[in-house]
């Protein structure tokens, strides 16, 4: 059997504190939040961190919520597609994401906290007091302690001070940090890293807003990327204008993912992946087989290369079969 929490007669009227850092903001919360002891989890859905989060919150939502507990998660999108209803609805049902959500499509909420990063995560008390904030992962006992000293304060009883025991698998697996040395890289050109860095290569740079064909160098230096074929540079994406468009990257990490979207809503895009110019084989990622291949056929982040053994550099490309896909942003794990 579990242990219980059987606290101290001294703890129940003074449970450690935590310092008051201002007022839980009015939002339109989808449940009645007073005297509840509440966990406002921002996110957006295509964010690698916070699917790397996602397992912990979803478990202090079942642990703690007959003990007072409410979790709340606010989808403040990141990009275009991520506004559309269907697409957040489809990304709650597939990610089971079984608590509370709200939408904050024109970033009202995540203004009134403050934030600048997803995931974020805003505890408060019973009084609507913040006690407790984190930007991005880790920090995880930290966080549920803080939670477990909030609902003793509001008088709560019975559960396991132990932390929740959870084995993420899959897109939710934690990167291996030792090996991960390439950053976020976003491909559109409002948050493209400049055309004189090392980062994209190409003579012309991104060209904005039109369609251009693209040459890649023959070798690429590390955390440097390119695109072959013809494409078009919008604010947010690349777009692929014909078949046959491709992406290449020189990276350092274990996993490799690729934040990808139909040009055309409902469109399905054929794709080929190579880890040094062959088929990934074992280091294949979830959407893709042994022998690279895969369909774009959803606005969502991606799983193209989780490789096994040890991690080194190496050279990464897509091919898409067809034209008409969109993609966004590279975050590694």
């Amino acid at each position: 059997m579990a242990a219980q929490w059987t606290v101290p007669d001294g703890l129940r009227t003074a449970p450690p504190r935590l310092p008051v850092e201002g007022l839980l903001p009015a939002f339109a919360a989808p449940a009645d939040l007073r005297g509840k002891v509440v966990l406002v989890n921002f996110w957006t859905y295509t964010c690698v961190n916070w699917l790397r989060q996602l397992p912990y919150v979803r478990a202090w939502a079942h642990k703690y919520a007959d003990h007072g507990l409410v979790v709340v998660g606010v989808h403040t999108p990141e990009f275009g597609f991520e506004r559309d209803p269907a697409n957040v609805a489809r990304a709650v049902r597939s990610l089971r994401v079984d608590y509370p959500v709200v939408a904050d499509d024109d970033h009202a909420i995540w203004t009134a906290f403050g934030t600048s990063a997803w995931p974020a995560l805003y505890l408060a008390d019973a009084d609507g007091r913040i006690r407790r904030h984190y930007l991005g992962e880790g920090e995880y006992q930290q966080t549920e302690s803080a939670i477990q000293a909030l609902l003793l304060e509001r008088g709560a009883s019975g559960f396991d001070p132990a932390p929740v025991a959870v084995h993420p698998e899959g897109i939710e697996a934690p990167a291996d940090w030792p090996t991960l040395r390439t950053a976020e890289t976003y491909t559109g050109y409002q948050r493209a890293t400049s055309f004189a860095s090392p980062v994209f290569v190409s003579p012309d740079g991104l060209v904005r807003d039109r369609r251009h064909r693209y040459t890649a160098p023959a070798k690429l230096g590390l955390d440097s990327w390119a695109l072959s074929g013809e494409w078009t540079a919008q604010p947010q994406a690349v777009v692929s204008d014909a078949d046959g468009g491709r992406i290449a990257y020189r990276f350092h990490a274990r996993d490799l993912h690729l934040v990808l979207a139909p040009a055309t809503p409902g469109g399905s895009v054929r794709f080929r992946v190579r880890l040094d110019g062959g088929a990934p084989g074992p280091a294949h990622g979830l959407d893709v087989d042994a022998d690279g291949n895969g369909v774009l056929d959803e606005p969502r982040l991606y799983q193209l290369i989780r490789q096994p053994g040890d991690i080194v550099d190496r050279t990464f490309d897509i091919t898409f079969d067809d034209a008409g896909a969109g993609a966004y942003a590279f975050t590694f794990g």
